[in-house]
C-alpha cells in the first residue's frame, strides 16, 4: 500500500499535476506517451483504492473468521491477492489508451491528450464511463462501510463474552492481551478505512452533484478541492502506518541506520 501511494505521488501528482503547472512542454506531452501516462495514473489510483479494501477486508477476516484467518492471512495469501488486483487493474485500463486523441500536431507530431468525442456520445463508451465510476470508487464506499460494521459488531459482542468469562462484569479490571490486540487492530483499521472514506467523499459528491464545474466559479472550486482530497489519500496510509505499527517503524528505521552505521 505504501509503494503504490508513493507510485501516486510520482505519476499523478508530480508527473501530471506539478509538471502542468510548472514545466514546459516535454516529451510526456507527446500524444502516445501521454496516453500510457494516463493509463499508469488511473492504473495507480485504482491499486491505491482496491488495496485499501484487500487490507480491510484482511482486517476482518483476522478478527471476524478464525477458521478462515489460519488459511487466508499468511504472506502468500497476500502477494497471490495484490498481484492478482493489480493485474486485473491494469487489464481494466488498457482501454483508456484507446479513448484519448491528439489536440495538435506540431511538425508531425500528436501533442497532448483529451478524450475523444465518442467518450461523450457513444453510448458503449458512456457505459464504460459508469462501471469505471462504479469500480472506484462507489463500490469500494460501500463496501468499507459494510466490512467495517460487521468488524464492530463481532468485536463488540466478543468483548461482552471476554469480560463475563473473566468476571469483568462485575467491574472488575485486569489486562487482557487478546482485547488489546484487537483494540489496536481496529484504531488501524479505522484510520486507514476512515481517512480513505472521508477523502473520497468529496469527489463522490462531486460526481453526483456538480454536472459542469465550469458553470459556476463555486462549482469549480468544490471539483478542485475534491480532485485535490482524493490526491490527499496517497498519503495518509504511509503516515498511518508509521504513526502506529511499530513494526513498520523498524522496518523503515533499519535501513536507514544501515546508511550511516
Amino acid at each position: 500500500m505504501a509503494v503504490l501511494d508513493l507510485l501516486v505521488v510520482i505519476i499523478e501528482i508530480i508527473l501530471s499535476q506539478i509538471k502542468d503547472d510548472f514545466f514546459p512542454p516535454s516529451f510526456l506531452d507527446i500524444t502516445p506517451v501521454c496516453r500510457v501516462h494516463y493509463a499508469l495514473r488511473r492504473v495507480a489510483i485504482g491499486c491505491s483504492v482496491w488495496f485499501t479494501i484487500m487490507f480491510t477486508f484482511d482486517r476482518y477476516v483476522t478478527i471476524c473468521c478464525e477458521k478462515l484467518k489460519a488459511k487466508y492471512c499468511t504472506e502468500k495469501t497476500a502477494a497471490v491477492v495484490l498481484t492478482t488486483t493489480g493485474s486485473l487493474l491494469c487489464l481494466k485500463n488498457i482501454p483508456t489508451y484507446f479513448r484519448l486523441k491528439p489536440v495538435l500536431i506540431i511538425d508531425g507530431i500528436p501533442m497532448y491528450c483529451s478524450n475523444s468525442d465518442a467518450y461523450y456520445y457513444d453510448p458503449v463508451w458512456k457505459g464504460w464511463k459508469r462501471f469505471e465510476k462504479f469500480l472506484t470508487p462507489l463500490f469500494p464506499f460501500g463496501f468499507i462501510l459494510f466490512l467495517n460494521t460487521l468488524t464492530v459488531r463481532q468485536i463488540l459482542v466478543a468483548s461482552q463474552v471476554r469480560k463475563r468469562l473473566k468476571g469483568q462484569s462485575n467491574g472488575e479490571n485486569s489486562s487482557d492481551p487478546e482485547m488489546e490486540s484487537r483494540r489496536q487492530s481496529v484504531i488501524l483499521l479505522f484510520a486507514i478505512s476512515g481517512t480513505f472514506i472521508f477523502l473520497w467523499l468529496w469527489y463522490i459528491l462531486n460526481y453526483f452533484g456538480v454536472d459542469d464545474p465550469l458553470d459556476s466559479y463555486g462549482e469549480y472550486i468544490f471539483s478542485q478541492c475534491a480532485y485535490m482530497l482524493q490526491n490527499l489519500t496517497c498519503c495518509t496510509n504511509t503516515i498511518v502506518y508509521v504513526a502506529s505499527l511499530s513494526k513498520f517503524r523498524e522496518k523503515l528505521r533499519n535501513p536507514l541506520e544501515a546508511i550511516f552505521t
